[in-house]
């Protein structure tokens, strides 16, 4: 019987209003990434496409995690760091639905780009990545919409940390 309440009282937690919003945006998130990434790889050639000084379209594929760290040539190391990967995500999605307003938003940005990329893990192998920003000849890690959202997410999450103080 305690088990059957613990169950009932998380499934009402993912079906409140708040939990319901924090699912579109992370649905809306997941589908403007796999948009763009539609749009590159039906689109482009083996080229560097270039868009002014600053920014190149640029087709690499990331087998690693962020930033192509930990990018490795085993199968083994690859499906462990995705099983990692999916983890995370679906904590982040459980702690997601107990938050206040503000963190809940943070977390649905993060987890709809981490959800775009770990497709593309799952499905694809690989991540593709294909901003390239640079001035002159520095270039800063290729990286994809997905990462934008997680960064952006992360970014609001610790600018609140910083400058929100709780009573």
């Amino acid at each position: 019987m305690n088990l059957q309440f613990k169950f009932n009282e998380k499934v009402r937690l993912f079906f409140k209003k708040e939990s319901i919003f924090s699912i579109i945006v992370i649905i809306i998130i997941f589908f403007l990434d796999r948009y763009s990434k539609f749009r590159i790889l039906d689109n482009f050639s083996e080229e560097t496409f270039y868009i002014n000084n600053f920014i190149n379209l640029d087709l690499i594929w990331n087998t690693g995690i962020g930033f192509g760290l930990l990018s490795l040539d085993s199968t083994f190391w690859y499906n462990l760091i995705s099983l990692l990967i999916g983890s995370v995500i679906l904590l982040l999605l459980y702690i997601s639905f107990k938050l206040e307003k503000f963190e809940r938003i943070t977390f649905s940005i993060i987890i709809g780009g981490a959800l775009g990329n770990f497709y593309d893990r799952i499905f694809l192998n690989a991540v593709p990545d294909f901003i390239d920003l640079h001035y002159n000849n520095f270039h800063w890690f290729t990286f994809n919409v997905a990462d934008i959202f997680i960064t952006v997410g992360i970014i609001g999450f610790l600018m609140k940390g910083f400058f929100v103080k709780n009573n």
